[in-house]
């Protein structure tokens, strides 16, 4: 086991755990909002899970979604705008909580608990497929086109899963006004794709003739 890298991995993981944590448990004013203690469970369990199975099978692929250092100009705005739209919702979520603000019923945060582990799978399966997943827009060296299974049906299969899961995320906490905001990363994730598609074009041989053999770039029939 690559001692540094793991150390990275936990590091990262704990950080996580923390920040959002007390993004939603300051603003509620207490530790007991189920529905918070819900969405960590379902989305760090997991994600303990799959880190450490990339650290045993696929370190490498680890060590890519641990690098967050955007080189794009552009795409460094929209990590900017994703962080101001997480920051804004997980505190409303809170807030909504602490004093009632149109709360949902807690069977919709079960059914969006559901969704969102569905776009979990599908990130997963996303992970498998694309070896050469970066968190960062770029084209690696040797990188080939990748044309089956989920690749076969949207040209970006990871930001269909990540559309459920964030979209998921405020529905779990039981909060409308939240949801309002997360729908905001449907223009930044649009944002994104047009300059990542841009990049390559321009630097992966093929990328353009797969573009007229996949038509939809998030979700089928739809976008």
């Amino acid at each position: 086991m690559n001692a540094k890298l793991f150390t990275q991995a936990i590091t990262k993981f704990l950080s996580g755990l923390l920040i959002i944590g007390a993004l939603l448990f300051i603003p509620a004013g207490t530790f007991r909002y189920p529905q918070a203690w819900l969405l960590i469970c379902i989305l760090f369990i997991p994600m303990f899970i799959a880190g450490l199975v990339m650290m045993a099978v696929n370190p490498e692929l680890l060590r890519k979604r641990l690098n967050a250092k955007e080189k794009q100009d552009e795409q460094k705005t929209v990590i900017l705008l994703s962080a101001i739209m997480f920051l804004a919702a997980f505190v409303i979520a809170g807030l909504s909580f602490r004093f009632g603000w149109l709360m949902l019923p807690m069977w919709v945060s079960y059914a969006a608990a559901a969704v969102f582990m569905i776009g979990y799978m599908l990130y997963a399966e996303v992970l498998r497929e694309n070896t050469y997943l970066s968190r960062t827009v770029e084209v690696q060296e040797g990188q080939k086109i990748i044309d089956t299974g989920l690749y076969g049906i949207v040209r970006h299969p990871m930001y269909m899963s990540t559309l459920l899961i964030f979209l998921a995320m405020p529905l779990v906490l039981g909060s409308l006004f939240s949801f309002v905001i997360m729908l905001f990363y449907i223009p930044i994730i649009a944002k994104r794709i047009i300059n990542e598609e841009q990049v390559l074009e321009e630097g992966l041989e093929g990328y353009r003739d797969y573009k007229h053999r996949v038509h939809w770039k998030v979700l089928p029939f739809i976008w």
